[in-house]
């Protein structure tokens, strides 16, 4: 790997690399563009700067809520991955909210602030896999966002789909990994499933109480308010 963009590190083993100060930098001028065009998007369908703004100021606060629930870890996996307090569902709501294009924009775009955190990977088609892609699914809520118990749907839909990038990475990447007497498909499925199961399974009860509902529901009619 260039020295420019990542150097290596003692960090998980030989063969794991770091972002430099330079590749910090540029994974950040990334995740800028990407906002910068799910605003470009909303905007060119609202044919309003008001509603760009309103869209800047409830993404930008989803993000950071998002952002900051990941840190809260009911739950550790040994190898990545945890059961957060509900970090995934801030992102599915930018989804929900604003349509497909700018959720799926703005979830690549935390997938990057994800990996800014702890900005250690082996190749750059792992990176991608398991931060801009997984992460990134999470916008998938917004092919929902106009149907009928479109946010637990749009949740469903982007949960599976950060499974399939995580168990995809599981089984390129990781399969060294998985026992003996395990097949490494089978290791990825239930290494990945548990936690971002576990996670799916306590937001699920939580937005299908009455109270919580409804509360989203005025929050997303907040959000899309002139």
């Amino acid at each position: 790997m260039n020295n420019f963009f990542a150097s290596p590190t003692n960090e998980w083993n030989d063969n794991a690399v770091r972002l430099t100060t330079t590749g910090i930098l540029t994974v950040t001028a990334m995740v800028a563009f990407l906002i910068i065009v799910a605003l470009g998007m909303r905007y060119k369908n609202s044919h309003s700067g008001k509603a760009t703004t309103k869209q800047l100021v409830f993404s930008s606060s989803a993000i950071a809520l998002a952002m900051v629930a990941s840190m809260v870890k009911l739950f550790e996996m040994p190898m990545g991955g945890s059961v957060t307090l509900l970090s995934m569902l801030f992102i599915v709501l930018i989804g929900y909210w604003f349509g497909p294009y700018a959720g799926l924009m703005t979830a690549i775009a935390y997938g990057l602030l994800q990996f800014i955190l702890e900005p250690i990977f082996y190749t750059l088609p792992q990176m991608l896999t398991d931060y801009p892609l997984a992460f990134g699914a999470l916008g998938l809520s917004g092919f929902f966002g106009n149907q009928k118990h479109g946010l637990i749907k749009g949740y469903l839909a982007g949960v599976l789909g950060r499974l399939f990038f995580s168990f995809l990475s599981g089984i390129i990447f990781f399969a060294s990994y998985a026992p003996e007497n395990m097949a490494a498909p089978l290791y990825s499925f239930l290494y990945n499933g548990s936690y971002l199961g576990a996670e799916a399974v306590i937001t699920l009860i939580l937005i299908a109480l009455p109270p919580v509902s409804k509360a989203l529901a005025q929050v997303k009619q907040m959000a899309l308010s002139e």
